[in-house]
């Protein structure tokens, strides 16, 4: 079997476990599933360097915020451990949390039986993911924050002499938000080239198409000229997706946008263009439709 057959069997299995989620909580990030499966799945089959996981393969519970008798947890042993020549992960988008555990499992780095615990109270595994949940390091809060907080990283890393890179998964939607620009700023200015940011381009947001709401193009014209250096590729292409990241970028971050269909593989999204943020079903016959739709995905 290629990496490139396994890779997008993978891609399928993220998309089906997010829909029958969906269809079990009666709503979810549908769309963001169909958009990212490619992205995810070659980060974590071909592109980054991982240690294996050194968690539990199902999320223990929330044992409270970080203090001196509560040691800090994040999820970020899902990833492996921190060696200096590892390259860490970082979910800026965590809506995306569903995607991402559906990942983790198909990588064999979590449980399936994990998902029994999403959003339930008392667990770590959110349907917003947080610094605690499965395969994150940080809180993202608002969107934008956490390139911010990985690209902090990926400097102390370059100070220590660390080959490690920082992968970021970000969301289009993120570059509406001024902290981004800010951080792309940032990491041209100190020449972290350890950066490499993948972006999920669907043009989705909560509110409709983003051109409607406040456009962003030509993006990559705009980030060359903060000074990144800018891959433009099809995000259901796992070759480019591949490819896009031993590209030379010397110092210089690597942004790579990965033009996506936020109803890749399931045309029955397509009905409800342009609003796919979030899929919660009408009534219990459009949920029966979709039920029927599974039977055969």
């Amino acid at each position: 079997m290629t990496w490139q057959t396994e890779t997008q069997h993978i891609a399928h299995n993220i998309r089906r476990r997010v829909l029958e989620h969906t269809i079990k909580s009666n709503g979810g990030y549908l769309s963001q599933a169909c958009s990212s499966a490619e992205t995810l799945a070659v980060l974590y089959t071909k592109v980054m360097n991982l240690n294996p996981s050194d968690a539990p393969m199902i999320p223990p519970p929330f044992t409270g915020v970080p203090s001196k008798t509560n040691p800090r947890y994040t999820g970020a042993a899902y990833n492996g451990a921190h060696t200096p020549e590892a390259d860490r992960f970082f979910l800026s988008a965590v809506h995306y949390a569903l995607p991402l555990y559906s990942t983790l499992i198909e990588t064999g780095r979590m449980s399936p039986d994990g998902l029994a615990q999403f959003n339930q109270d008392g667990s770590t595994v959110e349907m917003i993911g947080a610094e605690h949940s499965p395969g994150l390091e940080v809180t993202g809060g608002s969107l934008g924050q956490t390139i911010s907080q990985a690209g902090g990283i990926a400097l102390a890393r370059k100070l220590k002499n660390e080959s490690g890179r920082a992968f970021v998964f970000m969301s289009d939607g993120e570059f509406q938000s001024g902290q981004t620009w800010e951080a792309i700023q940032a990491l041209a200015f100190y020449k972290l080239d350890n950066v490499i940011i993948y972006v999920d381009v669907n043009g989705q947001q909560c509110d409709g198409k983003m051109t409607d709401v406040m456009n962003i193009e030509p993006l990559r014209a705009r980030l060359e000229s903060f000074g990144a250096c800018v891959a433009q590729v099809d995000g259901h292409d796992l070759d480019a997706l591949a490819a896009s990241a031993v590209m030379a970028h010397d110092d210089q971050p690597l942004v790579i946008l990965a033009y996506t269909d936020p109803a890749k593989g399931m045309p029955i999204l397509n009905s409800r263009k342009p609003k796919l943020h979030y899929v919660r079903f009408k009534d219990e016959a459009e949920k029966k439709i979709f039920a029927e739709f599974l039977k055969n995905f």
